[in-house]
């Protein structure tokens, strides 16, 4: 492995107001460890431990929104009320202390809330990710509501202290349930056609640009898959995966977080049998994007059965994709709460598994 192709990982990246040191992120994980959901001291240093690892940008758990249909159980963390915003100022200030950036993941479950305490799921069409009854749709008038919790929290947010924020519209949670047409049966201006799905999640972004102001940057994370359905898309190919991504990107996005369970995997192999998503989402939008997906891991998501053959996924095939142009940052996921330290060694060359390199001559032409 030639360290100069490592070491252009550790160059920074600028996007409005924030800088981030390097290319590397530490992938949202929810936790459910925010006791009535105001996180504490044990929340700020865990975050603090990745950031002295190496991480330069921390993107949160799922944080819900201050609306009792929009997440489940109250250990899963909120942005509303003094307690909650100190607490949250305890974790951006010991991040901040180790020289990282960090977003805070907004998030309303959508569909996917559990109903365990009564409250009944919202969705877009009152159905789940396999089709079936559960919870209410959403009337139409209720939709700038759930826009304005959006954006309220996302000012919180910055007030607390973060760098940015991330708008989960992935993995078939609300904003998902919009864009993906099992979950969103609509009849109105918000479902039918893809630019009709994409409505309602454009309309979220811009409320938290206005929240937000013009210079503090806005994430949106999305997906193709779905927890209850792996294969699920919701862009057939590249003209689709333009016409969701475009609405976004001119509402007010300035990152996008394509969340696939195999960051190395191609997207549309039909069109071209090696670019990923996080590449097509960069070559269609042009905007900055961040790759996701068994980083340094050799094993899957989730137990597959026979479903699916698990491809090897050593560390050195991110040099290869970022030297193509597919991605800007990389997030790690469950590499980082096995070792907290895992970017620091893979700069310092301690890292297992980055031997072998060889670019791949096949997508260098990507810009």
């Amino acid at each position: 492995m030639n360290p100069q192709c490592v070491s252009e990982l550790f160059r920074p990246l600028t996007v409005r107001s924030m800088t981030i040191p390097n290319r590397f992120a530490m992938a949202p994980m929810t936790r459910q460890a925010s006791p009535g959901g105001v996180p504490g001291p044990d929340v700020a240093a865990y975050y603090a431990r990745r950031a002295a690892g190496g991480v330069g940008l921390i993107v949160t758990e799922g944080v819900r929104l201050p609306d009792p249909a929009a997440g489940f159980p109250e250990s899963v963390p909120t942005l509303a009320g003094d307690d909650v915003l100190a607490g949250w100022r305890r974790v951006t200030d010991a991040v901040h202390a180790e020289g990282a950036m960090i977003a805070a993941q907004l998030w309303h479950q959508g569909v996917e809330r559990s109903d365990a305490d009564g409250v009944e799921p919202v969705s877009p069409s009152g159905v789940d990710g396999t089709g079936a009854p559960k919870g209410r749709a959403l009337e139409s008038d209720e939709l700038p509501s759930i826009a304005a919790a959006f954006a309220l929290a996302a000012r919180n947010a910055r007030d607390a202290g973060f760098d940015a924020v991330e708008l989960h519209g992935a993995h078939g949670y609300l904003l998902d349930e919009f864009l993906w047409s099992t979950t969103n049966r609509r009849t109105d201006g918000y479902g039918g056609s893809l630019a009709a799905r994409t409505r309602f999640p454009a309309e979220v972004v811009a409320a938290v640009r206005a929240a937000v102001g013009s210079d503090f940057p806005i994430v949106f994370r999305f997906s193709q898959w779905k927890a209850t359905d792996y294969d699920a898309t919701i862009a057939a190919d590249p003209t689709e995966l333009q016409e969701v991504l475009a609405p976004l990107v001119d509402a007010g996005v300035d990152v996008l977080h394509p969340s696939t369970r195999r960051h190395y995997a191609a997207a549309f192999p039909d069109v071209d049998p090696e670019l990923s998503l996080a590449g097509w989402t960069k070559k269609v939008t042009g905007a900055p994007v961040i790759a996701v997906g068994s980083v340094g891991l050799d094993t899957a998501f989730r137990d597959e059965g026979a479903r699916t053959e698990i491809a090897p996924a050593p560390a050195d095939r991110v040099v290869a994709q970022f030297e193509a142009g597919e991605f800007d940052v990389i997030a790690i996921g469950r590499a980082l709460l096995a070792d907290p330290t895992w970017v620091n060694r893979l700069r310092d060359g301690t890292l297992d598994g980055f031997g072998g390199y060889e670019p791949r001559s096949a997508l260098s032409t990507l810009h």
